[in-house]
């Protein structure tokens, strides 16, 4: 019994059909892959050619290694070309549909159907014991015995999409720690003296490097009329803690602006910064940027020091953000069930047999760019194999 039709449910399952075993999917959801399908913005980043245990996030670094380099990036390229699935590589290891996600699901189902695995929707689970021959299930649908247990249920991101604290309220059932959680890959909220200046830029995007904690992404930042957001802020979220700056350089294509604004001056003093600016951003950012922090005028009138202060804001603007927009649009969900209770090579509950745990339900959390979904198919395919 898998309990959980997403990523790694449906893979896992699908892998064990193969293997011979009777597989049984039970979701409350009406639909399953929810959040397949809204992924990548409806085109599922679905792996990363560079998938490596570094991108992952856990309190024991060591228990992704294992699963990620006995399924491969490639394993899963392998899968979706024998399904006649075209890719796109949009960013450099970043694998999406060149149509729909609706086309993972696919192969993923189908691959179900072909197994033999059964899938029901629609299916609340009540109550899970343990029992001499496994566990038994007190469905909506009735009471369902089954001789291994696979909790596949995720996090408690997008709680729209169906998401709940099952998964954790199960693993604390048995006896398992559950590390504290919180949103990841999620836009920032701002304080009202930054939301007060920024969201009049809602719908720019600017390419930046954004540092919180010892991380540091250089990717595009998107000012939306909530907060910040975009691939830099998502990523920069998963390592920020409440209370903390967030660092952004406004011109990580600069390794010296100090210099260019000497040189400017010079070359050019009845010209005011907002020109200068032009030619790094648009010009509504540019005339934002010069009200924001006071640099009207004309360059002459800038003294070193103020021009160095200039330098320095554009490269190391920092701010504390007011929250997250939380697990309403998180991508993912931090922190989970612990590890050290679970095997790295089957994903068993070491302490109660035939109970596995396996995708965002774990204390294991990718970076942004398709490796989360890597991970799923990972853990997913290791423990269908080993059922």
């Amino acid at each position: 019994m898998v309990i959980g039709a997403g990523a790694a449910g449906l893979m896992c399952a699908a892998t064990a059909a193969y293997q011979g075993h009777r597989v049984l999917v039970l979701d409350h959801a009406n639909k399953a892959g929810k959040k397949i399908l809204m992924s990548g913005g409806g085109r599922c980043n679905f792996t990363n050619l560079n998938t490596a245990p570094e991108h992952f996030i856990s309190a024991n670094p060591h228990f992704c290694k294992s699963a990620l380099k006995r399924y491969s990036p490639w394993h899963f390229v392998e899968l979706i070309e024998r399904h006649g699935i075209e890719h796109v590589e949009k960013a450099p290891g970043q694998l999406f549909c060149a149509e729909s996600a609706k086309e993972i699901l696919g192969v993923l189902l189908t691959e179900c159907e072909w197994a033999g695995a059964e899938i029901r929707l629609n299916t609340a689970i009540r109550q899970v014991r343990q029992t001499a021959r496994g566990f038994g299930l007190t469905t909506s649908a009735g009471v369902i015995q089954c001789a291994k247990l696979v909790v596949a249920c995720g996090g408690l991101s997008i709680p729209t999409m169906g998401a709940s604290g099952f998964g954790y309220q199960l693993a604390e059932q048995f006896g398992l720690s559950v590390l504290p959680t919180r949103a990841g890959l999620v836009p920032f909220t701002l304080q009202p003296e930054d939301k007060a200046w920024l969201t009049q830029l809602s719908g720019i995007s600017t390419e930046v490097v954004a540092r919180a904690a010892e991380a540091a992404f250089a990717e595009p930042m998107l000012i939306t009329h909530r907060g910040l957001s975009g691939p830099a802020m998502l990523q920069v979220s998963s390592f920020w803690t409440p209370g903390q700056p967030v660092t952004v350089d406004w011109l990580p294509q600069l390794d010296d602006p100090f210099a260019l604004l000497i040189e400017e001056r010079r070359a050019h003093p009845n010209r005011g910064l907002e020109r200068w600016l032009r030619q790094y951003f648009s010009q509504r950012l540019a005339a934002a940027l010069v009200d924001q922090f006071g640099w009207q005028g004309i360059l002459q009138q800038f003294s070193n020091e103020r021009l160095a202060t200039v330098a320095g804001t554009l490269k190391g603007w920092a701010f504390k953000p007011s929250g997250t927009e939380g697990y309403r649009t998180a991508e993912v969900t931090l922190g989970g069930v612990d590890t050290d209770a679970i095997s790295s090579k089957n994903f068993a509950v070491k302490e109660v047999p035939g109970l596995h745990f396996i995708g965002e339900v774990l204390d294991v959390t990718g970076q942004l760019g398709g490796f989360n979904f890597q991970w799923a198919w990972a853990c997913g395919w290791c423990t269908g194999m080993a059922l």
